[in-house]
């Protein structure tokens, strides 16, 4: 490789001049390594935070984070491997619908998750909500079960994109974390490293969403179905509303209930309608079927056949779990206590801000605030009123699930953050643009 000094690569891009792929790589390798100190990695940065990245540049960087730790090889699945990304929201309990939903209609979904930082736990939070879950598996026996069963769910290995993990820890101290070119670099990187085919991604916009307006959701979209195109990967977007929790529930048993209760075919609206897109996406992508249209019906069969469900039954089951839970959810951790929060008025509700209900949800120990939090699986909170709906005043806005009494400072966030007006409002579009490149 040509040698370079990290002063003129900074400059360079300072300038708004294109880097090539191997000034790129000499970025994320030197930083990674420790031979490029913090001060030159923050400064190169702020100059891609202010003149951008091509997307030929963002495909280099993608690949270059990729390649600095361990790529998960999934060539031994039969099969196209179809993975799935929520840029994350308050209530998003989509992963564990969709892997089972998807499984079930032929196409192996091998998924890698994180936990959560924030409103509630990440997936695997969830998941351990499932007694005797465990998210560990060698990649042999996680490469044997996606084979056996086409489905399986595990915490992303140790040292999956180290160079992405110690950018974004110096992003989050050097005002450089919302540049799309980084956002995008940095989810791209973990889908490529952790093998998959095929990505579909599920773009969030509104108050609970990283992306708060749909102008910036778009943008986010196409320069990650770019960067997919660019390295081989048969990438697609949807962008999605998150001006209001998805579903009904916050918190991790809390969802873990939903999301059955969704594959019984009794699930919410929204987050129903949701999978259905997101997944016939997905069974398209694996190539089970021709048209979304009938990639949808599929789905739809698998739910009223109660196939998806078994098929969740056989991964908790696989992987430890009390399989038990699929047809008796009362066996998931449960709150001590129940209390309604009134509504303070009579009208519509005209507003939910997701943000500020997922801290609702955090303050009764649904999720972390630091990395070292524990968490309540049992607690959260469970919405009866969405944006439209009509509501007296003294009626439960919410039931929240604590392990205390004492939750007057959940309460009134919950009130505070559900607008009651006299006019009715429509409910938000859930399903925005299609980003397919």
């Amino acid at each position: 490789m040509a040698l370079f000094r990290m002063v003129d690569v900074i400059e360079k891009k300072r300038n708004g001049e294109v880097l090539s792929k191997e000034e790129i790589t000499f970025f994320v390798n030197g930083y990674t390594d420790g031979t490029i100190p913090d001060y030159q990695a923050s400064a190169f940065l702020m100059a891609i935070y202010f003149t951008g990245m091509t997307a030929e540049e963002q495909g280099h960087l993608t690949m270059a984070m990729a390649e600095s730790g361990d790529q998960i090889d999934l060539s031994a699945i039969e099969g196209i491997k179809v993975d799935k990304h929520s840029t994350g929201g308050v209530g998003d309990t989509t992963t564990l619908i969709l892997v089972p939903l998807v499984a079930a209609c032929g196409v192996p979904v091998a998924k890698m998750s994180g936990r959560g930082l924030g409103h509630t736990g990440g997936t695997l939070d969830k998941l351990e909500a499932i007694d005797g879950f465990h998210i560990e598996l060698t990649e042999a026996q996680f490469v044997k079960q996606v084979n056996d069963l086409k489905l399986a769910v595990i915490g992303q290995s140790g040292n999956l994109t180290p160079a992405d993990k110690k950018l974004y820890a110096l992003r989050d101290v050097t005002a450089t974390v919302d540049s799309i070119p980084l956002i995008a670099s940095s989810i791209m990187s973990k889908k490529i490293a952790a093998g998959a085919n095929a990505i579909v991604l599920d773009v969030k916009t509104g108050d609970g969403a990283f992306m708060k307006t749909a102008a910036d959701a778009k943008a986010l979209a196409e320069s990650m179905v770019a960067i997919g195109k660019q390295v081989g990967r048969n990438t697609m977007a949807v962008i999605s509303d998150m001006s209001q929790p998805l579903g009904f529930a916050i918190g991790n048993a809390l969802e873990v209930r939903e999301a059955i209760a969704t594959l019984q075919g009794q699930g919410p609206e929204d987050l129903t309608e949701l999978c259905l897109v997101l997944g016939s996406k997905m069974v398209v992508a694996g190539g089970k079927a021709d048209s979304i249209d009938e990639a949808r019906a599929m789905l739809k069969a698998v739910i009223a056949d109660g196939s998806a469900l078994e098929l969740f039954g056989k991964l908790i089951e696989a992987q430890g779990g009390n399989a038990k839970i699929i047809h008796n959810p009362s066996l998931l951790p449960t709150a001590n206590y129940q209390i309604e929060v009134p509504a303070l008025a009579s009208g519509y509700v005209t507003k939910m801000e997701a943000d500020d209900l997922g801290v609702a949800a955090m303050l009764l120990g649904a999720g972390r605030a630091t990395k070292e939090d524990e968490i309540d699986l049992a607690v959260g909170i469970v919405l009866k009123k969405k944006i439209g709906d009509a509501v007296q005043q003294g009626e439960p806005l919410a039931i929240i699930h604590a392990n205390t009494q004492d939750v007057e400072q959940s309460m009134a966030l919950i009130q505070k953050h559900i607008a009651i007006g006299s006019e009715a409002v429509a409910s938000p579009l859930l399903i925005g643009e299609m980003i397919t490149g």
